[in-house]
């Protein structure tokens, strides 16, 4: 099930961001570096669309959008480690897609972790670029979803 949510799931979305981003063994410097961007807190749950993938009572993902006019920026996107690779992150890829065409979006920006490209990319997305990232001289490729017009 997919659901709005709520400022009370902060904590809940951080540790799942958190254990993603840490599914990959990436350096524990790095995951300092990041700890700030992955932690989600009641107010920005507050003022942004976003929506938990729940099993029981558990979250087991969530994405997050930013932006207005033609192009959604997809702010977050996890899933819990024990569920990557099972199929479960189209739901939210898909309901983020559904949201964003809902209020007027044609285009889903993805600023993508390395490791999750060939997900995007088998969801329909196309590599168009690249963006800064951390540390200094990282770069995260950038992927769009939608109705390309170039």
């Amino acid at each position: 099930m997919i659901r709005r949510a709520l400022p009370r799931d902060a904590s809940a979305l951080t540790r799942v961001a958190h254990a993603a981003k840490r599914h990959w063994r990436y350096p524990e410097a790095w995951i300092r570096l990041w700890r700030d961007a992955l932690t989600v807190r009641p107010g920005f749950v507050e003022r942004q669309p976003v929506y938990c993938a729940v099993e029981g009572v558990r979250i087991v993902g969530f994405y997050a959008l930013a932006g207005r006019g033609s192009t959604r920026e997809l702010e977050h996107m996890w899933v819990a480690p024990h569920r990557i690779g099972s199929g479960l992150g189209r739901r939210p890829l898909a309901h983020a897609g559904a949201s964003a065409r809902g209020d007027g979006a044609r285009f889903l920006s993805i600023a993508s972790d390395p490791n999750a490209v060939g997900f995007y990319l088998r969801m329909g997305a196309r590599l168009i670029g690249d963006v800064p990232s951390t540390p200094r001289g990282r770069t995260l490729p950038l992927l769009r979803l939608g109705r390309v017009s170039e």
